[in-house]
């Protein structure tokens, strides 16, 4: 189990390296799990977000991967602090298969604050055990 942990951890950091150069614009990113769901998440599941931000036309481009829960059926970024619940502001594609990847615009004042507030924002990913949220992190540059 370690071993799968290494590498899983090892996969994140080098496609995080390839996001990083393979975007000019600004990036924000969390790691996810269940421990941060308010209303108690998977516990056996974790997660890696990478959101691409380019405050001008107002896209956002993420790649969203998951693992140790049941297939997702919604994914969202949510506006609150750490904690805290907060409303939707973004629905991103749910990674039903363990990872999704997608550009939306948004309007490009969100966009702004989710790059200059990252973490006034959240990402959780739900499933049909935890409807709630199966997974979540705060966004951080």
């Amino acid at each position: 189990m370690k071993k799968a942990t290494l590498l899983l951890a090892s996969l994140v950091v080098l496609a995080l390296v390839g996001l990083r150069l393979a975007y000019a614009n600004p990036m924000v990113s969390a790691t996810l799990d269940g421990i941060a769901e308010l209303a108690g998440g998977d516990p056996d599941g974790s997660g890696q977000v990478v959101i691409n931000i380019s405050p001008g036309s107002g896209e956002i481009c993420y790649d969203l991967t998951v693992t140790g829960i049941e297939p997702a059926t919604a994914a969202h970024i949510h506006h609150a602090p750490v904690g805290v619940n907060g409303p939707i502001v973004v629905a991103l594609t749910a990674p039903s298969s363990g990872s999704s990847q997608d550009c939306v615009t948004i309007d490009k004042d969100l966009a702004k604050d989710i790059l200059q507030h990252p973490e006034e924002y959240y990402v959780n990913v739900h499933n049909a055990d935890y409807p709630a949220g199966a997974i979540r992190g705060q966004l951080s540059r």
